[in-house]
């Protein structure tokens, strides 16, 4: 219980907090106690579809914050918490409605509050767009973490290793992901496909800049370190895990609008989720529980795979939010059982050997 309220208990007071500022906003705007009702558990159901897409975020941001320094793992865990909740579940869609409608910033406030159904046909018709863009950022995480040669601890064994055999090939998943963009463009009409593509290269562009800009920090880290200086700043890993958060927020965003499409009740609900997943995040390095759970990592990159795939697909198909977030749980909760069953098998076994599942 003392480790719960330690890591979570700020979450369930931003919980209270945030159901309470439901509550009052239901019973001010309609005065009807059902529709209060009706409101919160909206707010509810929101936080958990949103916790449950965004587990893997949180293995996949405490593999990167564990090599960051304290400062920098501080000022992703209070300002990129900001940007993740104020910044994408509230103003990413207001962004979106006032480009797409060509509104400015207070219209598109009074347009959300007043005509919620519009706001959520203007949110919905720039979803080919998105799901190009988060699409291909998210599937080039999963796969850069694949197609790693020096990478030695293998959970589906067969399948892992031949995708780090074709490392070799200088620039083979940025191929792979070229050809899955051109294939879903030929399923849409011409000018869904000419948006899908050019936010799918944006997408790519943007993952090949942030590795860009990360790679010149780490280079330039390794120089002060060698001429005595402090050690890494964790800038790169920064800016990396904040487009990283920016790109599994899409999903949820718009998936929000099947439940909903009132923002205020979208945004508390995200939030919530939101926030937990930094609860997480800080419980996962704290704890070390990557380092324990030999498999837990490959599990989350392996949704975020399946999530980058669901979303450039989502272009052309409907699929529904909970299957994504159902396969995700299932890919994490396997590589989970996995890990405990190496561990009770290996207790004394080095992270750094090879092994194959199973074996």
């Amino acid at each position: 219980m003392t480790t719960f309220r330690k890591y979570y208990g700020f979450s369930l007071i931003f919980t209270l907090f945030c159901l309470a500022l439901g509550a009052w906003y239901g019973w001010s705007s309609t005065g009807s106690l059902r529709a209060t009702l009706g409101m919160l558990w909206i707010i509810a159901v929101l936080s958990v579809l949103e916790i449950s897409l965004s587990f893997d975020n949180a293995v996949v941001n405490a593999s990167v914050l564990k090599d960051m320094d304290k400062v920098w793992q501080r000022r992703f865990l209070t300002w990129g918490i900001a940007f993740a909740v104020f910044g994408m579940r509230v103003v990413f869609p207001l962004a979106i409605v006032a480009i797409a409608a060509g509104l400015g910033p207070m219209e598109t406030i009074r347009l959300s509050l007043n005509d919620p159904a519009e706001y959520e046909r203007i949110v919905s018709s720039a979803h080919v767009g998105i799901a190009g863009f988060g699409g291909a950022f998210l599937a080039m995480v999963g796969l850069k973490f694949f197609f790693d040669a020096d990478k030695d601890v293998h959970w589906i064994g067969k399948l892992e290793r031949f995708l780090g055999r074709f490392a070799a090939l200088p620039a083979a998943e940025i191929a792979l992901l070229l050809l899955a963009l051109w294939g879903i463009s030929t399923l849409l009409a011409d000018a869904d496909a000419l948006t899908f593509l050019v936010a799918g290269i944006l997408g790519l562009v943007t993952f090949i800049a942030v590795e860009g800009v990360s790679t010149i920090l780490e280079l330039q880290e390794e120089k002060h370190a060698l001429a005595g200086a402090a050690a890494r700043s964790g800038l790169g890993g920064f800016i990396y895990l904040n487009i990283l958060d920016a790109s599994f927020s899409f999903d949820g965003v718009i998936g929000a609008f099947a439940l909903s499409n009132n923002m205020i009740v979208i945004a508390l609900g995200l939030s919530i989720g939101a926030m937990f997943v930094r609860s997480m995040t800080i419980h996962l390095v704290e704890k070390g529980t990557l380092a324990e759970y030999r498999y837990l990592e490959h599990g989350a990159f392996w949704a975020i795979i399946v999530l980058g795939a669901i979303m450039l697909l989502s272009a052309r198909f409907h699929i529904p939010e909970t299957i994504t977030g159902l396969i995700g749980a299932i890919l994490i909760g396997l590589s989970l059982w996995w890990s405990v069953r190496y561990k009770r098998r290996h207790p004394e076994a080095d992270d750094d050997r090879h092994v194959v599942p199973g074996g």
